[in-house]
């Protein structure tokens, strides 16, 4: 059988010896998400590249929100809600107040589909991110072992040998580094994952993946572009996320952000800003009270439809908050011109990306005393093709290819 290889994605570097054999095919994949649009999203980017996506079936592992339950792991949770379900059903007893942790199909059965329509269909490729989907994506592997490819996107802190494939990316392991190894207090070592160095089964992108690959930004062209084409150019846009552990910040950055964003003002056509869901509440009304009245700057209000798309491909100019790794990533995706705010104030892996991406060319410390019009080139991250290619590479090894 003549290999192939999935739309925009060349492979090179395969070993001679694979030459002339035959390769089954991998025509599906399952999707196996935690319900956070930030995890799923890297799944959803991965099996862009590949040529997957619309032939994927969708699994969501869901957690109760609040409470001590949310606190669980995932495979301790499920122990808890069948011992709690027996109960109750001996006692003729509704089980109120929690829920099945696995909403539409266990572990098992996604195993058994693999294995009994292996022959007729091929390989089922597993893809799954989040920590909540650790434990059954494991599962899959270890029940059907010889049908499938699973491959976990981040880091599951231990045992990687479970998996095929991780990926994840390299500040994951910035414990092992030096300056790592100098954060963390000698006792605290043996707690701190990863303790080792990425294996065999690991690939190490530089931020994260996501969806946002050249396809999905020409149609937001098609899309946006009518309601973006009066905009006085440069078009510069404000994504602005919420302060994490690693990267804390309130109301004080929003004033000093909205400083500088006054002083570019000037030398910027227009200037959208967006807020994420982790925004808090006091910096919206900061950055909407001090800007919301210049004629040049519009601020999207958080309904549909989401301009996400529409400003990552019709913007010139980015201005991104330190503590998105997300919108960084899709952001550098680019190649447009981006500025960070907040990146002084990251510690950990999350400083040690911040210094990936400007090692890269790709980023600037935002200063108030830029002019927008300016712009400067970098290699753009190209993370989900270079993973893509490392799952293709992969799967030739047991002698598989992805269905063009």
């Amino acid at each position: 059988m003549r290999r192939t290889q999935p739309r925009e994605l060349a492979v090179t570097g395969l070993s001679e010896n694979l030459q002339g054999c035959v390769f089954r095919t991998v025509k599906r994949a399952v999707l196996i998400g935690n319900g956070c649009a930030g995890a799923e999203n890297q799944c959803i980017g991965l099996l862009r590249s590949l040529g997957l996506f619309d032939r994927h079936l969708y699994y969501r592992v869901a957690k109760p929100r609040g409470g001590i339950l949310q606190w669980l792991p995932i495979s301790l949770y499920k122990r808890i809600h069948r011992f709690i379900s027996t109960i109750c059903a001996g006692l003729s007893i509704n089980a109120t107040g929690i829920t099945n942790v696995f909403e539409v199909d266990d572990a098992k059965q996604i195993a058994a589909m693999a294995r009994k329509t292996f022959e007729k269909n091929g390989p089922l490729l597993v893809v799954a991110s989040g920590s909540d989907t650790i434990s059954v994506a494991s599962s899959i592997r270890r029940l059907a072992m010889e049908n499938v490819f699973v491959v976990q996107v981040q880091h599951p802190r231990s045992h990687l040998e479970r998996f095929d494939l991780v990926i994840t990316p390299q500040h994951d392991y910035f414990s092992l580094t030096p300056e790592g190894k100098r954060q963390i207090p000698f006792f605290l070592r043996p707690w701190v994952t990863p303790r080792e160095h990425p294996g065999r089964n690991v690939f190490l992108t530089t931020g994260a993946l996501h969806y946002a690959d050249a396809s999905t930004l020409r149609n937001a062209t098609s899309e946006w572009k009518n309601e973006f084409a009066s905009l006085p150019k440069p078009l510069v846009v404000v994504n602005i996320g919420g302060p994490t552990r690693n990267c804390l910040y309130g109301v004080d950055l929003a004033k000093q952000l909205c400083g500088m964003l006054q002083s570019i003002l000037w030398s910027c056509g227009s200037l959208r800003i967006s807020f994420s869901r982790r925004t808090p509440k006091k910096v919206v009304e900061v950055i909407t009270g001090e800007l919301s009245s210049n004629s040049k700057v519009y601020i999207w209000d958080g309904k549909d439809p989401n301009p996400h798309l529409g400003h990552l491909a019709l913007a010139n100019t980015f201005i991104i908050t330190a503590d998105s790794i997300s919108m960084l990533s899709e952001a550098c995706s680019t190649g447009k011109p981006v500025y960070v705010v907040g990146a002084e104030r990251c510690t950990w892996k999350f400083s040690d990306f911040q210094k990936t991406l400007h090692g890269r060319g790709a980023v600037r410390p935002l200063t108030g005393k830029e002019d927008m019009c300016e712009k400067w080139s970098y290699s753009p991250l190209n993370d989900n093709v270079e993973a893509a290619r490392r799952v293709i590479q992969d799967l030739a090894k047991r002698g598989w290819e992805i269905e063009a």
